[in-house]
C-alpha cells in the first residue's frame, strides 16, 4: 500500500462552527429535522437529501448504501427504489432500517432508526410520473442488484425502451415504489471542539410521544 497508516491516523478536523443544547432544540424531532434541513438548503450543501440507508438480512448481516430522501412528514422519511433490489429483499425479510445524514459543511449528522413499510401504490405512482422520462425509463431498464454482462446491456435496453415509449406514457413497473422509514429514535449530532461533540437523541415513548436527552460524545 502506498498510503502510510500514519497519514490516515493524523487526519483530523476540529469542529467549531456551532453548538447544540437542550434549550435550543424543538420538542418535536420532525420540527428539529425540518429546521436543520432548511439550514442545509440555505448553506447549499451538496445533495442535502442524500442519506445512508442501512439494512440487514434475516441473518443480521448488514449492508449500506446512499439513497435520496424524497419526502418527510411526521409519518416518516420516504425514499424510492426497486423492490427486487438487495435492499428491497432485505427489508422484506427484516423490516428495520437506519438512516444517516452527514452534512460536513455544517459539521452535522442525523441518525434515524425505525421500522420500514411500503408507501401506498397511489403515492408511488404519483412520484414515478413526476420524474423525468429518462428516470422513468431507467427504472424499467435496470434489473437492480442483479448481475449483467456489460454496460452495453443497459444502453441497448434503454435505447429500445426510449423508442418504444417515444410517444407513450411510461407505466410504473410493479417492482418499483417507495418505502417509508417510521422512526422510533432520532439523534442530532453537532461537531464540537476536542471531540466533545453535542448529541441530542429523541426516543419515542409507548404513548407515541417523544422525549429527548443528551448523550456523551
Amino acid at each position: 500500500m502506498s498510503i502510510d497508516k500514519s497519514t490516515i491516523q493524523n487526519l483530523r478536523q476540529d469542529y467549531r462552527s456551532a453548538s447544540l443544547s437542550e434549550n435550543e432544540v424543538s420538542k418535536n424531532p420532525y420540527q428539529q429535522f425540518e429546521k436543520w434541513f432548511k439550514e442545509a438548503l440555505q448553506a447549499e450543501v451538496l445533495e442535502p437529501n442524500a442519506m445512508t440507508l442501512a439494512t440487514a438480512n434475516k441473518n443480521g448481516i448488514p449492508s449500506a448504501r446512499i439513497v435520496l430522501l424524497k419526502e418527510f412528514t411526521e409519518e416518516g422519511f420516504v425514499f424510492y427504489t426497486n423492490y427486487e433490489s438487495q435492499k428491497g429483499k432485505e427489508i422484506e425479510g427484516n423490516p428495520y432500517a437506519a438512516l444517516i445524514f452527514f452534512w460536513a459543511d455544517l459539521e452535522r449528522q442525523i441518525r434515524i432508526e425505525g421500522v420500514v413499510e411500503k408507501v401506498s401504490e397511489e403515492e408511488s405512482n404519483q412520484y414515478f410520473h413526476s420524474r423525468p422520462k429518462g428516470s422513468q425509463l431507467g427504472a424499467l431498464t435496470s434489473p437492480q442488484s442483479k448481475t449483467i454482462p456489460n454496460r452495453e446491456f443497459l444502453e441497448e435496453k434503454l435505447a429500445h425502451l426510449a423508442k418504444e415509449y417515444q410517444d407513450k406514457e411510461v407505466k410504473k413497473p410493479n417492482y418499483w415504489g417507495g418505502y417509508r422509514v417510521i422512526p422510533n429514535r432520532i439523534e442530532f449530532w453537532q461537531g464540537r471542539s476536542n471531540r466533545l461533540h453535542d448529541r441530542i437523541v429523541y426516543i419515542q415513548e409507548k404513548d407515541q410521544t417523544w422525549k429527548f436527552e443528551r448523550l456523551a460524545p
